[in-house]
């Protein structure tokens, strides 16, 4: 499968991306990537450096005739999403993404492919490994861990660029220039509870959400999909009231910015219900299936009988959860007032894990206003406040204020219309992008964001549309060789 991958166009950066599939990546743990890069540095004989935090960069001259073009930073991040579905055996730590061609698209078996953002680092090194390309000086920028804490964004030494522009490689939908993003923040709340003995002739039960699309807490959050989180604990609600039942454990969701696809539970219900408790579910089962039919036609929910745990949750601490969670929002807050069909303000109700005393709920929070931001925080918070859980909030990260004046932008535009014959849409974007970081480093510095067209990333769902990669690659090359020059100022 992955010979008649790099047999197809362009094939210097498949050839890169399929190697890049070989290297296991997880968030916080990028050494092997970082050695590779660096090891390919070496090879071609160009300067790198390696920062304290982590981050790579790759430096290449400029080609003969270019020597005067204003410098350009080309940026991406090592570091991929971890999903896979529940049913794969997989290794993320030490595995290589499987991957094959369906229909068009490439796409992993059973795993998140990884191609945000390893087709942005695969263009960079075609870039880096070219000798018939037409560029100016350019410095190549690959960042750690840019999923779970932006971190190498966050540790970016303002010293460490002399560029003059960015092009960022992080975007994932064809023709489209973004020139914003929106800023986000994390809450966190603990809710501890007490365990107490199985209580006499009960039985235990696994509830199982599953088939969900998932998919990211910023591009998809307006899509209409389902939460498992918010859908088991919907479920869990209706049986507690409704035949008492008694909760082991609730495990939903992954990652702080991926909606959750698959959640489950353990319960325990009174011997003498088993026939109702299975038609409850098999009901609910339907009556959200007809709900999401459109957006989650593969959805279920299923139970099953296992082995009886050793504990439950006390009483007062499962309902409170159940309440918690139930009142917690989901979802779109605010569409933009000035932007048709853009959302500035959302919340994603992310993960809820059962440790060995309390129940660890983590939230991720998205606006493109600031003001917005710390508002939906503070709803957030509110809830877990309510229900005396303990919360914090990570430091979260700044959003991107778009500059329609901006001269990048002004040369990418051109750049398509010439290439393609239409233009390309000018955006931003809901997700966040480290040009926001970025950009507090160097304010002075003109950004876009770019990429080819990217499906279902962060869920084992992502794919990467094969033919957009090639016209990714030529607009690319097309701006790099369209680069002002350098005027005194700069």
């Amino acid at each position: 499968m992955n010979v008649k991958i790099t047999n197809i166009e362009p094939k210097e950066v498949w050839k890169h991306f399929i190697e890049i599939t070989k290297i296991p990546r997880p968030s916080k743990k990028e050494a092997k990537i970082a050695k590779y890069l660096i090891d390919f540095a070496k090879k071609h004989k160009l300067e790198y450096v390696l920062d304290e935090t982590g981050n790579v960069l790759i430096k290449k001259s400029a080609t003969q005739g270019f020597e005067n073009r204003k410098i350009v930073c080309m940026q991406s991040h090592m570091d991929m999403v971890c999903e896979k579905n529940a049913d794969k055996e997989f290794d993320f730590d030490r595995d290589p993404i499987q991957t094959y061609i369906d229909d068009g698209w490439l796409t992993a078996d059973g795993t998140t492919l990884g191609a945000d953002d390893g087709i942005g680092m695969a263009t960079q090194l075609a870039i880096l490994a070219a000798n018939n390309i037409e560029h100016g000086n350019i410095e190549c920028l690959f960042t750690v861990d840019e999923e779970t804490g932006l971190t190498g964004a966050f540790g970016l030494n303002p010293d460490l660029l002399k560029a003059n522009i960015l092009l960022n490689l992080d975007s994932e939908d064809d023709g489209q220039i973004f020139i914003g993003c929106a800023g986000g923040q994390d809450t966190i709340a603990k809710l501890w509870f007490t365990k107490e003995l199985v209580p006499d002739y009960t039985l235990p039960f696994k509830i199982v959400v599953k088939g969900l699309k998932g998919g990211h807490s910023g591009d998809d959050i307006n899509k209409g999909l389902g939460n498992a989180n918010k859908i088991l604990n919907r479920v869990l609600h209706i049986a507690t009231n409704t035949f008492g039942v008694r909760l082991h454990n609730f495990n939903g969701g992954n990652l702080r910015n991926a909606i959750a696809r698959e959640a489950e539970a353990i319960v325990l219900i009174n011997l003498a219900v088993k026939d109702k408790f299975i038609r409850l579910i098999e009901n609910f089962n339907n009556t959200v299936r007809n709900e999401m039919e459109t957006t989650e036609p593969d959805l279920q929910v299923n139970t099953f009988s296992i082995e009886q745990p050793y504990f439950v949750i006390d009483e007062k601490s499962q309902r409170t959860l159940i309440n918690t969670i139930y009142a917690c929002p989901h979802g779109v807050i605010e569409m933009s007032r000035d932007i048709p069909n853009f959302v500035e303000t959302s919340t994603n109700l992310a993960s809820v894990k059962t440790d060995e005393d309390f129940f660890l709920i983590t939230t991720s929070q998205r606006s493109s206003v600031a003001s917005a931001l710390v508002d939906v925080v503070t709803m957030v918070a509110s809830v877990f406040k309510l229900s005396n859980c303990d919360t914090e909030h990570t430091d979260g990260y700044p959003g991107w204020t778009p500059n329609p004046k901006s001269e990048i932008l002004e040369v990418s535009k051109k750049s398509y219309q010439y290439l393609y014959n239409e233009p390309p849409k000018v955006l931003a974007v809901h997700a966040g992008l480290e040009c926001g970081l970025i950009g507090e480093k160097y304010p002075e510095m003109d950004m876009i964001s770019i990429g080819p067209e990217l499906l279902g990333v962060h869920s084992p769902d992502e794919k990467i549309h094969i033919n957009s990669v090639n016209k990714f690659w030529q607009w690319t090359l097309d701006i790099l060789k369209n680069i002002p020059e350098r005027t005194t100022e700069s």
